[in-house]
């Protein structure tokens, strides 16, 4: 007799470790660059490249650590075609992201270059908007007990 509920529970295990350590790792980097002044290391009143680039690797930090998660937590199983949607949704929701919060640097923001780039509202809506689709992409990356023949 196989036990076919516990595919693979060690190596599932340590993936699951290593990308929750990841997430958290990247959720540091992400509020260092957000809130630099909960770390006292705000030396500007405005948002500026550093700070910008500082929360996106971050935010891509998370997005791996939580793919790596949840990728985990189908311990071999066939993923259902909303697991694979979420992960193109995370994706996109990044991709959407880093344009938003970038727009200066590449030129279709408010304040091209060579003016100092400058995090404004639309610009935060933008990354906002994109950490919506990431967190939609995640819970559909969720297996759910009682699907797929469970």
């Amino acid at each position: 007799m196989e036990n076919t509920g516990n595919r693979n529970s060690t190596g599932s295990l340590l993936r699951i470790r290593i990308g929750l350590s990841v997430v958290i790792l990247g959720l540091l980097i992400f509020v260092l660059g957000a809130s630099p002044g909960w770390f006292n290391l705000d030396r500007s009143p405005v948002t500026g490249l550093v700070q910008i680039a500082t929360f996106l690797i971050g935010l891509a930090l998370i997005c791996l650590g939580g793919y790596i998660t949840l990728n985990a937590l189908w311990n071999g199983r066939q993923k259902s075609i909303a697991a694979d949607i979420g992960l193109r949704l995370v994706s996109t929701g990044y991709v959407i992201s880093v344009a938003s919060g970038m727009a200066d640097v590449f030129g279709f923001g408010s304040h091209p270059f060579p003016n100092i780039p400058y995090f404004g509202p639309m610009q935060a809506f933008g990354v906002m908007v994109g950490e919506v689709i990431i967190a939609i992409g995640f819970v559909l990356l969720v297996p759910w007990p009682g699907r797929n023949g469970e």
